[in-house]
């Protein structure tokens, strides 16, 4: 298998390169150059088979050959001998023809974990081999930076920089991230917004000298690795509906389009997803492309659904990149438009392809706490504000009611508890082993969004 990147200028890599890089070094977003594909006897076979096994043969597609699925197996299955249900990623059903898809049941409550716990691992295993240590630089908007730390907390090959926009996220997904005491873990919250903190990340990246010296890779949804591990649920949760004779429509909420993507890549795979919902809050970038055909940066709006209050979706430059006709210099072309007039515009057959492909819905901060207490109220379940989102947009454009709809529950409610007691009047209760995370001590340095700070913040900490 081998990697290129979405602006053409980059070297080709094969899965470890891809995995270490992160970000390509003329700025663009690996994708294989060649998508493996499952045929219907390979998929339904899948079904009734644990969680890590699947796993581990939808990953090795990606990672041979030199992370054979031999080397790929004993890590998969300890990546997810931890999670909180056998089923690892649980269906449930909440109405006739409705599901949800439980991605919270990881160490970190979010669906994060479900690539991160895999990921972490493979970075450990390919610098190990290497004899390398490298410097990871991550930017979240609350859920992606806790994963990412437990997945590389007390690894020796690495240490870790956390950029996460100060006061935009909730108290619970903060001190998750801030109150890891490894000494390889290092939080930084950035006066400014998520965008600013991911446009940091990207900058450091595109500092060659900085890039080099310190040996950057990043852990979030711009490496390859991410997406590659969030496909498998897309395949398991088929199969258990009845695929391939039957498969589910889903509806994901998605800010910076990486979850979103692994469906896409799971239909490139050759699971025919009928209908793929894009949902998001009121940062609503790619949805606003979907009606207009423009990608138009805009204010980004905090909401109770943080961890999609994003307004620079990263990973639509890969499917733009397929959109494109895998012309690399139109995308560049285009990238570099978003970053100089803060748009671009798709053309006709672009806009086609796209609107063939994926379906989106805005919500409303009063469509999420009404659906939240919807739910509540129906089955007493306690869902969490971004799948409510999730919900009323799938729901809003569901095409055919025989088709299953599965909603993506991206984490657990007590990450929220502020938004859940606002709708429900009820503060959801953290799992027993974090019962105690309001009283850990945290630690963490402010920063303004400004790169030399970053840089030098970083130079002075990282081991190299």
């Amino acid at each position: 298998m081998r990697y290129v990147s979405t602006r053409g200028k980059a070297p080709a890599l094969n899965f470890a390169g891809v995995l270490l890089a992160g970000l390509a070094d003329d700025g663009g977003l690996y994708v294989p150059k060649a998508w493996p594909r499952l045929s219907k006897s390979d998929i339904a076979g899948l079904s009734g088979r644990p969680y890590a096994e699947v796993a581990t043969e939808i990953m090795a597609r990606f990672t041979g050959p030199e992370l054979p699925a031999a080397d790929l197996a004993p890590l998969v299955t300890a990546a997810y001998r931890n999670f909180g249900h056998p089923a690892v990623a649980p269906l449930r059903q909440i109405d006739a023809g409705e599901w949800l898809l439980e991605l919270f049941h990881g160490p970190t409550l979010s669906f994060k974990d479900y690539a991160l716990q895999v990921v972490g691992p493979l970075f450990d295993l390919v610098l190990r081999r290497r004899g390398l240590h490298m410097t990871v630089v991550g930017a979240t908007s609350g859920d992606t930076g806790s994963a990412a730390i437990e997945a590389v907390r007390d690894r020796k090959s690495i240490t870790a920089f956390i950029l996460h926009p100060k006061g935009r996220v909730t108290e619970v997904q903060r001190r998750q991230m801030t109150t890891v005491p490894a000494k390889n873990i290092h939080n930084i919250a950035i006066e400014g917004t998520f965008d600013d903190c991911q446009a940091l990340v990207k900058r450091m990246f595109g500092d060659a000298a900085f890039r080099d010296r310190m040996r950057l890779t990043a852990v979030n949804s711009i490496n390859w690795a991410r997406v590659m591990a969030q496909t498998v649920y897309y395949f398991t949760t088929a199969v258990a509906l009845g695929a391939p004779a039957r498969v589910p429509a889903f509806a994901v909420p998605t800010g910076n389009f990486g979850d979103a993507f692994a469906g896409h890549v799971a239909r490139r795979m050759g699971l025919a997803i009928p209908q793929m919902v894009i949902a998001t809050n009121l940062n609503d970038i790619l949805v606003r492309l979907l009606k207009t055909g423009t990608y138009r940066k805009g204010p980004v709006h905090a909401t109770v659904s943080p961890s999609i209050d994003i307004q620079v979706s990263s990973n639509f430059e890969r499917l733009l990149y397929e959109l494109d006709g895998y012309h690399a210099e139109r995308v560049a072309k285009s990238m570099n438009e978003l970053e100089r007039k803060g748009s671009f515009k798709l053309d006709a057959d672009a806009l086609a392809q796209m609107r063939a492909q994926f379906d989106g819905a805005a919500v409303n901060e009063k469509q999420t706490l009404a659906c939240i207490k919807d739910v509540y109220k129906r089955s007493g379940l306690v869902i969490d504000p971004h799948t409510a989102v999730g919900m009323v947009a799938g729901r809003a454009r569901r095409k055919d009611p025989s088709v299953p709809m599965v909603y993506l529950s991206t984490a657990h409610a007590a990450k929220f508890p502020d938004a859940v007691k606002k709708a429900i009047g009820v503060t959801p209760e953290l799992p027993p082993r974090m019962a105690d995370l309001y009283e850990r001590t945290e630690r963490y340095d402010v920063l303004p969004p400004d790169l030399g700070a970053v840089q030098a913040y970083i130079s002075e900490r990282a081991a190299r």
